[in-house]
């Protein structure tokens, strides 16, 4: 049994400017928060023993995964364009803000946004760009029909709107 997982595949090098914000401010304070760990396993790995010292394993844990954040945003920080205008606002491209109409009456509004920017906070509406649902709604305008197709089920949409700014 191999343990090999092929590489995952790159997503748009595209962020807005908040998002851009967010792992620069994300970046800092993990440098800063890298220090107060250090400290702690230096005081950790005083104790002595350090096989069976918890403290030390969790910190040293602790910094690894710190350390592995820090070099993926070193990396691709200077990899993502900033997007901060938009061509033709009456159709759907990156940063938009869609509202959605589903056949049976649903409406949810979601905004496309990099890849870099989707965390597990679903409230916020954001959607990747790479996501079939934002594939099937770039170069859309409002009241076009959308026909998503996700694994064995499809959904129709009908865009409802689309905006650029905050509410």
């Amino acid at each position: 049994m191999s343990r090999y997982r092929p590489p995952q595949p790159k997503s748009s090098p595209y962020i807005t400017p908040e998002g851009f914000k967010s792992l620069q401010q994300e970046e800092l304070t993990l440098w800063k928060r890298r220090a107060e760990v250090t400290q702690a396993l230096s005081a950790a790995a005083a104790e002595g023993d350090r096989s069976e010292n918890a403290e030390y394993i969790y910190r040293k844990k602790q910094l690894r995964e710190m350390d592995r954040r820090i070099r993926y945003l070193q990396k691709r920080l200077p990899d993502l364009t900033v997007v901060d205008k938009v061509g033709n606002e009456n159709q759907v491209f990156f940063s938009a803000w869609v509202e959605l109409e589903a056949e049976t009456g649903e409406i949810v509004e979601y905004r496309i946004v990099g890849g870099d920017e989707i965390d597990a906070d679903t409230s916020k509406g954001y959607i990747s760009v790479d996501s079939p649902m934002a594939r099937a709604l770039l170069k859309r305008e409002v009241d076009d029909e959308v026909v998503v197709k996700i694994g064995d089920q499809t959904t129709t949409y009908f865009i409802n709107a689309i905006r650029y700014s905050e509410k």
